[in-house]
């Protein structure tokens, strides 16, 4: 085992520090130019679509928008905007958030947070991007919408092969390598706080999940929609009530991360780079933002313009990183604790134990039970939507939910860096090849984006239909 976890890390500072910091940076600046700055000049209009969704009833769409042979008899389950926002938002909002921040500080040091921020700020228009076209080339099932980058790989690119790999590095990734370090996460926390045996929990873990994943999409996104922004509003009172506690600090903590993020003493004994790279690492694991997740959840919305979704998808890396991220990176600076004595969860639960005493630990084992079983099933539903594209086989995803399942216990049980070492390698190849697509067809969804601005122009709710892109209009299904 440890032969192989210095092999994968060998692999992983190679890819990392010579290739991917280099692309996604790259596409990120590119996407934010070709939209002229999409993520900041519409954000209004982000945060208007979240409150206020499409609201399309069954007997609006027409018989024909979905599976022909379901009846349109207001039974068919449709998901809103919104819930496709929370299922994105339920994979992201998880060990990212709390643990991987953590890990970030406790390598990187302060200013890994910095470059945390400049992803999310630069990232959110690839986000915006792959959304836009997840929704663009989305297909019709018999319960509702569903697609991603393999999709529009296929359909939009026509390299079907692409399809074929990225959705086995979907399935990879999601399914097995980021609920491996979920699971490892959780039960990490519950055995400090509580002193459960790992094993013991990622049994009971391991049980729940099963139940979760066997009632399908609509499932995910009743829980998500439940329990995402509930949690997420209580970890923020928390450590919102933190900081103005200690906002004295504040400042002096903000100029620290800025010193630390552009440090020259560090930079010659070679621990700036380490830094940015710990900063770009967990603020992917975060927000995903040009990752290739979001838009398996992004299609199956019900949506007027494919537009609409891809800038509800853009404000998820903001909620993400510069809100729940921060509040993170917040608590465990200001807490003033030697961040190289513990890494990961345990690192916040000692933070946050110095400010609110013992229950800190008991605190954080509650939320990432939350935050991060959310994320499992987050997780598990992108590696469904590719099984699904890979084959046609019922028996196929019966097979893929029992190695899902038996992944969060292989990840009770193994080590944290084995765990990051392994979600940190699939996470590379999978970003690239989404990177590559994205680029390719970025002008469709920068032609969208400018329908979209003229139909607002013209006092209009948006509407799309696929007669605006003759050249591709017998590829999209769902329009």
């Amino acid at each position: 085992m440890t032969m192989l976890q210095d092999s994968l890390t060998q692999i992983n500072d190679f890819l990392w520090t010579y290739i991917i910091i280099t692309v996604l940076i790259g596409c990120a600046l590119f996407f934010t130019w070709r939209t002229r700055f999409v993520q900041f000049r519409l954000i209004k209009e982000m945060i208007s679509l979240l409150l206020h969704p499409d609201k399309i009833e069954p007997n609006e769409i027409g018989r024909d928008e979905l599976s022909e042979s379901l009846p349109v008899d207001g039974k068919i389950k449709h998901i809103s905007s919104f819930q496709a926002f929370v299922v994105a938002l339920a994979s992201r909002i998880g060990t990212g958030n709390l643990a991987g921040v953590a890990t970030a500080i406790s390598v990187g040091g302060p200013g890994a947070v910095f470059w945390m921020w400049v992803l999310a700020l630069l990232g959110s228009s690839s986000a915006f991007i792959e959304s836009t076209l997840a929704q663009l080339y989305k297909r019709k099932g018999e319960t509702s919408f569903y697609g991603g980058p393999a999709y529009y790989m296929k359909y939009g690119l026509g390299k079907s092969w692409m399809g074929i790999v990225f959705a086995i590095l979907m399935i990879i990734t999601f399914g097995f390598a980021y609920n491996s370090v979920q699971s490892n996460t959780i039960c990490a926390a519950w055995e400090k706080a509580f002193g459960i045996d790992t094993t013991l929990m990622g049994i009971i873990l391991t049980g729940l999940t099963l139940v979760i994943i066997f009632g399908g999409i609509h499932r995910v996104a009743k829980f998500s929609s439940a329990v995402v922004p509930v949690m997420a509003v209580f970890y923020l009172a928390v450590a919102i009530g933190i900081v103005l506690w200690n906002i004295t600090l504040l400042p002096k903590i903000l100029l620290t991360i800025i010193e630390n993020a552009f440090d020259f003493h560090q930079a010659a004994g070679g621990m700036l780079g380490v830094t940015v790279i710990q900063g770009i690492k967990r603020g992917l694991f975060s927000n995903e933002a040009g990752e290739g997740s979001a838009p398996n959840a992004a299609a199956t919305a019900t949506v007027s313009h494919p537009v609409k979704q891809g800038l509800i998808q853009a404000l998820g890396v903001f909620t993400d990183t510069l809100v729940i991220c921060s509040c993170t990176a917040f608590i465990i600076l200001l807490s003033g604790v030697d961040v190289t004595t513990s890494n990961g969860i345990q690192l916040t639960q000692v933070a946050l134990s110095t400010e609110i005493g013992e229950i800190g630990d008991v605190f954080i084992a509650i939320l990432i039970w939350m935050f991060a079983f959310s994320s499992i099933i987050g997780n598990y539903y992108y590696g469904e939507t590719n099984v699904r594209y890979i084959t046609p086989v019922k028996h196929a995803v019966f097979i893929y939910r029992l190695a899902v399942a038996a992944m969060v216990m292989i990840g009770a049980v193994i080590t944290l860096d084995f765990a990051w070492c392994l979600a940190d390698l699939t996470m590379a190849m999978l970003t690239v090849f989404n990177l590559i697509a994205i680029v390719l067809l970025s002008h469709q969804a920068i032609f969208l984006l400018n329908d979209y601005r003229q139909q607002k122009k013209e006092g209009k709710n948006p509407q799309f239909s696929k007669q605006q892109m003759p050249e591709i209009a017998d590829k999209l299904e769902a329009w």
